[in-house]
């Protein structure tokens, strides 16, 4: 099979963006007198979008669907002007997608990170490689449901069996496995590739340009 295009996570895959979602996270429950945690703690909590994220930084207590909403909509406020601030691309990334480039490969993003912060952030970091640039817009598409991914397909020209899928997640293998794209994990982000390997990922990177290879 000849791959005409790859999509990509954004958190854990083409950036670091740990220090930042925990940072601001963190000002919110000091804001409200709730318990702060470490960054390895927020690794856990990243990967199926930002108010989930909410949900679990809160305290079990005031875990309830009001508190959840109110804490969201203030993180939002204070990430949105710091979610640049320590977010880095992973060592090699920019290489790859130059590589990815002068092959004539088509690229795009798919995140679960809110589509306003997700084209902010992309737009700042990688400008002119991604089109689209897609985060999430509605709950019920969230990944790993394919339905964004096969709209992405379809907007590429490019049929899903084409597609090569990169994430961090076992919801990044998932989606790609449920839009029979070909799934691959990338052994530096939020999850371990064991996880990766369990939730259907056929091919792992541990550096970026292991994709060339792969390609």
């Amino acid at each position: 099979m000849k791959f005409k295009a790859v999509i990509f996570d954004l958190d854990g895959t083409l950036v670091n963006s740990l220090e930042d979602i925990a940072d601001s996270m963190n000002s919110v429950l000091q804001a409200n007198n709730y318990a702060t945690h470490n960054y390895e703690t927020y690794n856990n909590f990243i990967g199926s979008g930002l108010r989930n994220l909410v949900a679990k930084a809160l305290p079990k207590e005031r875990n309830e669907e009001r508190e959840i909403a109110r804490c969201f909509d203030a993180m939002m406020v204070v990430y949105r002007n710091n979610c640049i601030l320590k977010t880095k691309p992973y060592d090699g990334i920019v290489t790859l997608l130059d590589t990815l480039v002068s092959r004539k490969l088509k690229l795009s993003i798919l995140s679960n990170k809110s589509d306003e912060l997700t084209k902010i952030m992309v737009q700042a970091i990688f400008p002119d490689y991604f089109a689209p640039i897609i985060g999430l817009t509605t709950e019920e598409h969230k990944k790993p449901n394919p339905f964004t991914v096969l709209q992405i397909s379809k907007d590429l020209g490019v049929s899903p069996q084409e597609i090569i899928f990169v994430g961090d997640s076992d919801i990044d293998m998932q989606t790609a496995t449920n839009a029979a794209m070909y799934p691959v994990g990338v052994s530096w982000g939020y999850r371990p590739k064991e996880t990766l390997i369990a939730e259907g990922a056929k091919y792992i990177l541990n550096n970026p340009l292991d994709l060339i290879t792969l390609l």
